[in-house]
């Protein structure tokens, strides 16, 4: 059984291509020449990833008529934003229950304000007509192992208590909508998330912000900020140079040119798998009819979802991290992880079998060490930036885009008074201690994930100092 599954995994990874499925297609668009000379706006903003994009979109429909210039070092959507799973999620604190374990007495208003978040986000996507594939589908947990069970009820608990749209199933019911001999129970949260093409939805964006009058330079990295004439900051490129009284800072897992980011935004590489599209055979074979996103319930867990043309996007379980926050381009193929993916996938599906990966592609997640995104500030309040959205950036990233305007235009609001917004995350020790905890922690999750659930001592130490992973 294991020789035969071994030679079918190997089999269906032999022609996928390294790279994005979501970006390897001719309709991508054409990068904006490079800043080349000195210019002056009211906002720059630097990063053109969807919290760039964001915030650049909202400050001109906040003000029109204000002169907003976006720097991005490749193009825009290139990294986590064009090549994430697409799942864009309602919650601003990377799940209900790492919210109501840090944020206990504003989880109420988080939730509103992130369920209020989803709904601008749709409202955009329809406003700006970008084709992006946007579907209200929810996402379903599914527990694997029987200790499991008890989680999805916690979850179905939390949901109801805030009277949201959800349902916990069990066995026989979850096979109903999608059919797997590893599935023991599911809890599906209807409203609270959306399945979408993440690279479209950026080139959708960076649509809007050029026809909303932003001005977008490509190919242009920022090497450094410093204070110019009149309490301007000067954003220094390798040929131009732009001024602005006001600067946000979006470039999530990249340290850009504000260094004290990285003592608390952690890179890790996620890395995940695209199917070719299933046949109306294969389909029926997996009963997949409700296109909700799936999840699994484990601590290292897998994501997976449909798209469009019913292809099966399949990835998560590894959360690699490189000694000394190391970001490169090599570290995005990792053959090993791939081959893991590909043989949880057929344990998944095992009816699918002779489906073949066209796509395999890994990224960067900027992560810190409460799991959900921080807010700062910089050079007197005159840059603002926001980090850490742990994977949930696909939503969360418009939200930290209103936070940051907020506070560079001084503005007092329900959104600069949450406590997650003034408060930030514990520092992460510097190295060699950084890579040491983080793979004790890997290790310990997996080991856990092994023992029933069972946390080991580690693990409960995170959680006694505030810095435990849940999900």
């Amino acid at each position: 059984m294991q020789a035969k599954g071994s030679k079918l995994w190997a089999s269906a990874l032999s022609a996928a291509a390294p790279t994005p499925y979501w970006t390897d297609r001719p309709d991508r668009p054409v990068p904006t020449e490079p800043l080349t000379t000195a210019t002056d706006a009211d906002l720059a903003v630097i990063g053109g990833g969807y919290s760039g994009l964001w915030t650049a979109l909202l400050a001109k429909e906040r003000n029109p008529g204000s002169d907003v210039v976006l720097v991005e070092s490749g193009m825009c959507g290139h990294a986590a934003s064009g090549r994430n799973g697409g799942f864009c999620s309602a919650s601003l604190t990377h799940g209900l229950n790492n919210g109501m374990e840090r944020f206990p007495d504003e989880i109420d208003d988080l939730e509103r304000l992130g369920r209020a978040n989803l709904d601008a986000i749709e409202d955009a996507v329809l406003r700006y007509r970008i084709d992006c594939d946007f579907e209200r589908t929810g996402e379903m947990e599914v527990a694997t192992a029987p200790h499991e069970l008890e989680w999805l009820q916690e979850n179905y608990d939390a949901a109801t208590s805030l009277g949201y749209r959800s349902e916990l199933l069990d066995a026989a019911a979850v096979q109903r909508h999608v059919h797997s001999p590893t599935y023991l129970g599911g809890w599906w949260d209807r409203d609270g998330v959306a399945m979408l093409d993440p690279a479209r939805l950026a080139w959708g964006l960076r649509r809007a912000c050029l026809e909303s009058g932003v001005r977008i330079y490509e190919g242009t990295p920022v090497q450094r900020i410093s204070r110019s004439h009149g309490g301007a900051l000067a954003l220094h490129t390798p040929h131009g140079e732009v001024r602005a009284p006001r600067v946000a800072l979006c470039t999530s897992a990249f340290q850009g040119p504000l260094a004290r980011i990285s003592r608390h935004v952690v890179p890790v590489y996620d890395y995940a798998l695209m199917t070719e599209p299933l046949t109306g055979e294969q389909l029926d074979a997996i009963g997949w009819s409700s296109r909700m996103g799936l999840g699994d319930a484990s601590y290292r867990f897998h994501y997976y979802r449909l798209t469009r043309d019913n292809r099966i996007l399949f990835g998560g379980y590894d959360a690699i991290y490189h000694y000394g926050n190391r970001i490169a381009p090599q570290l995005e193929y990792n053959e090993e992880t791939f081959e893991t993916l590909a043989r949880h996938f057929f344990q998944t599906f095992p009816q699918l079998d002779g489906l073949r990966f066209t796509h395999r592609w890994g990224g960067v997640i900027d992560t810190c060490s409460r799991f959900c995104a921080y807010f700062g500030s910089a050079y007197k309040g005159r840059l603002a930036y926001a980090a850490g959205y742990t994977g949930l950036g696909v939503g969360a990233t418009r939200f930290g885009a209103e936070v940051m305007l907020d506070r560079l235009w001084g503005l007092d609001t329900e959104r600069t008074r949450l406590r997650l917004v003034r408060t930030r995350p514990l520092p992460l020790p510097p190295e060699p201690l950084r890579s040491a905890g983080i793979n004790l922690t890997r290790w310990s999750l997996a080991r856990a994930d092994a023992h029933h659930g069972r946390r080991n001592l580690w693990l409960k130490t995170l959680d006694y100092t505030g810095l435990g992973f849940d999900s």
